[in-house]
This record gives C-alpha cells, sequence and structure tokens, in this order.
C-alpha cells in the first residue's frame, strides 16, 4: 500500500509495527503529511526553493521516498517542489483537484504520478501524445470518477453489498449498511458516461505507453480495490492488463519494482492466492483464500496467521461489547456482559 495523504507519526509507525511483526496489515510505504496548498492551520507553505528542501528533508528524515504535492495554486510553487524532490531524490505525487489544466501542467513538469482522473473524456491525441512522451505515470482512481457519476455507484446499484459476509467479518456493519443499503439507481447510460467513459481514455494512454495504475480513495476497504480492477476493465483492457495496473504497473511507477509487484526470485515474499482464475473473469479477483505479507501467509477468510506461525487475530474494536456499534446485532458479550454494560 502506498498511501499518499496520512499522518506522519502515525503512518511511519503503522509501517514499522508491521514490518516487526507487531501489527497484522500490508506493508506501507507513505508519502508521511501532505504538503496541502490550501489555506488552514495545515498549509504547507511554500515561496521558495529553501521551503521546498526544508519540507522534503523532514519527510524524508521519516522515512518517505515521496512527498504529495497537493493543490499548491501557483505552478511555480509546485516546480519547486520537484526540483527540491529531484535533489533528494524522492518521487512526487499531485492531485489535481477536478482542474484540466492544473493536471496538464503536472504532466509537463514532470511530476511521478497523476493522481485522479483527468476531469474531461474522450482523450485526443494532443494530450495522449504529451503524456506518453512525458514518462508520467497515470492513477485515475474510478472510484471517485471526476466530471461525471463515480464508480462507486455503480457496484451499490448493481451487487448487494451488505450481504457480503467476509466483508461483514471486517468492517463494521453501521459503516456498510450507510453506504449500500440506501443506494442511488442511476440509468445505465449515466455510469456509460461517467467512469466506463473515464476508463476507456485510460486504457487510450495504456495503449500509447503510458503506465496506468489502480488507485484507492478509501471508499469501502475490501471491496474497493476489487471494484477498481474491475473498473478498469470496463473501460476495454483485457484482464491481464487490469491485473497488471493493481501490480507490476504501480510499482514500476514508483521505482519499487525490484522489490514488489511481480513474482520473481530475491522479491519480497507479498503475495495473494486465489481460488478462482481472474484470466478467465475478472471478477475472481475478489475468491482471495491466502494472503502473505513479508513471507507471513495469513487465512483471508479469518486473517490467522497460519504455517510456520499459527496465531489467531484478536477481536476487531466493533467485536468487543464495551465499543459496539449502535447495532444490535453486533453486541457480541454473553447476556451477563450486555447487562453489565447497560448498567
Amino acid at each position: 500500500m502506498h498511501d499518499p495523504s496520512a499522518n506522519t507519526e502515525m503512518v511511519f509507525t503503522q509501517s514499522e509495527s508491521i514490518k516487526a511483526g507487531l501489527m497484522t496489515g500490508p506493508r506501507v510505504f507513505s508519502t508521511g503529511t501532505v504538503l496541502y496548498g490550501a489555506d488552514g492551520d495545515f498549509k504547507a507553505v511554500i515561496n521558495s526553493i529553501d521551503d521546498a528542501r526544508s519540507a522534503l528533508r523532514r519527510t524524508k528524515a521519516f522515512g518517505a521516498f515521496s512527498v504529495k504535492s497537493y493543490n499548491q495554486p501557483r505552478r511555480e510553487q509546485r516546480q519547486m517542489i520537484i526540483q527540491a524532490a529531484r535533489e533528494l531524490q524522492m518521487e512526487v505525487v499531485p492531485e489535481g483537484g477536478s482542474t484540466f489544466f492544473h493536471n496538464i501542467t503536472m504532466i509537463l513538469d514532470g511530476h511521478t504520478t497523476v493522481e485522479h482522473n483527468l476531469p474531461v473524456a474522450p482523450l485526443f491525441n494532443d494530450v495522449i501524445q504529451l503524456w506518453k512522451n512525458a514518462k508520467t505515470a497515470y492513477t485515475p482512481t474510478l472510484i471517485v470518477s471526476y466530471a461525471g457519476v463515480s464508480g462507486e455507484y455503480y457496484w451499490y446499484q448493481h451487487s448487494n453489498v451488505w450481504e457480503k459476509e467476509r466483508l461483514l467479518r471486517f468492517t463494521p456493519r453501521s459503516v456498510i449498511d450507510t453506504r449500500s443499503r440506501h443506494r442511488t439507481m442511476l440509468p445505465e447510460e449515466e455510469y456509460e458516461n461517467g467512469h466506463i467513459l473515464v476508463s476507456r481514455s485510460a486504457k487510450k494512454l495504456l495503449d500509447n505507453g503510458v503506465k496506468v495504475n489502480m488507485g484507492a480513495h478509501g471508499q469501502l476497504q475490501g471491496l474497493g480495490v476489487h471494484w477498481e480492477i474491475w473498473m478498469l476493465q470496463q473501460g476495454g483492457m483485457s484482464n491481464l492488463q487490469a491485473l497488471q495496473a493493481a501490480t507490476s504497473n504501480p510499482a514500476f511507477s514508483l521505482g519499487l519494482d525490484k522489490w514488489i509487484g511481480s513474482l520473481e526470485p530475491g522479491k519480497l515474499a507479498d503475495l495473494i492466492v486465489m481460488d478462482k482464475n481472474p484470466l478467465e473473469d475478472i471478477r475472481n479477483t475478489e475468491s482471495v483464500r491466502y494472503t502473505m505479507v513479508n513471507g507471513r501467509l495469513y487465512d483471508c477468510e479469518t486473517m490467522n496467521e497460519i504455517g510456520n506461525t499459527n496465531k489467531t487475530r484478536t477481536k476487531f474494536y466493533w467485536e468487543l461489547s464495551k465499543n459496539a456499534d449502535s447495532f444490535p446485532w453486533h453486541d457480541t458479550g454473553t447476556e451477563e456482559e450486555r447487562s453489565c454494560d447497560r448498567n
């Protein structure tokens, strides 16, 4: 997982805890706290190259190899961040805030990736050729597609998310139900002219040599990553191309392909095992049986560690009676415990 927007103190502590086996989770890379250009007590003031160098040196010292340049309003500010990053050998992963010309300058100036989709579609040859020659990667994040209906709504409309047992096992019911049971129902052409049209542009970029990456946005942990893969396939990518967008492409885009992104001798032991072949049906990505992180093997039905070490996972906060959700089916304690809690 490459998290381009996280609290610095939290995310690098989390990353080290996972590496040490003290916490269960995916291998974590991050930018740490973003360099945010919006006004507020969170604003990162970048008015000189020395401002940019100071911000990036601090982030790199925490353990970041990348930095997120987020809506710095002036192009010269974004260029200062890029210059400082080149000096410190860091990646710059920006977000353009759904502004086409802002995005185009990101490509022109040599950013590592562009997060979120360009808010216009289809893309024509001028943009295609510019992007192809710039070598900037593209992370469209179709689940929150700009300038059209976000892809997230398609999956709520076309599947009963609240009935997915594995999702219910690892996510509070209050999170799932509020998003999926009261769903927006739209004509199919709204999706054709929304995230699917954007996905077709991503396929056109891929065909011209641009690395297209699977993104995420925290909408619904677990299922969101599968939806993103499926939406790339909806735009015309082959099943293999969609899988590469979820694995080898982002590893290459972020300069991590020597260690992760594909199964090869000498690479880190991060992998998944599926019961069904996603090359036959892209929806089979959901059939994950085992996950291995850094050589530790986990049963995906339970999140228990198995293999060399057998370790039962502890309860999530919503499985503990004192922290139960307001929904009655989450009250998992004994009757005596429930009575004590109520008293």
